[in-house]
């Protein structure tokens, strides 16, 4: 049984690329559902169970979080069919989603967003202090 689909942070996207291109302006361009893809840097000099993240338009978004990198990366460089998709930005780097099955991820259904207003028939017996002009 393949695990479930899960959502990974992606770290790493304030420092800009080897290149010099700019992992925050790379991740504004990513939508939600379009692939990423993950490759293991053995050689990195810092972490060798480091996976970095790249967008569709090749240009590296940053990296998978330490927690997480070993394990993945080992499912990678066996050749199991590890696939990710871009799920959403973040402040300072992103999230994808990955899945294990072969098959490609499913972004998880968001929850609506609350209404900042009261519904007029709404009344649970709260009224707020009346606001007195300063004299």
């Amino acid at each position: 049984m393949a695990r479930p689909d899960m959502t990974l942070s992606v770290v790493g996207g304030i420092h800009t690329n080897v290149d010099g291109t700019n992992r925050l302006f790379e991740i504004a361009l990513c939508t939600p559902g379009e692939p990423v893809h993950l490759l293991p840097e053995p050689k990195n000099k810092h972490d060798p169970s480091a996976v970095a993240v790249y967008s569709p338009r090749g240009a590296q978004i940053g990296y998978l979080s330490a927690a997480r990198c070993g394990w993945i990366g080992a499912k990678i460089n066996l050749g199991e069919d590890v696939r990710a998709i871009f799920q959403a930005s973040g402040k300072g780097g992103s999230l994808i989603r990955v899945s294990f099955s072969g098959e490609d991820p499913v972004l998880p259904k968001s929850e609506p967003a609350k209404s900042q207003t009261r519904s007029l028939e709404w009344d649970d017996g709260f009224y707020p202090d009346e606001v007195w002009p300063d004299d």
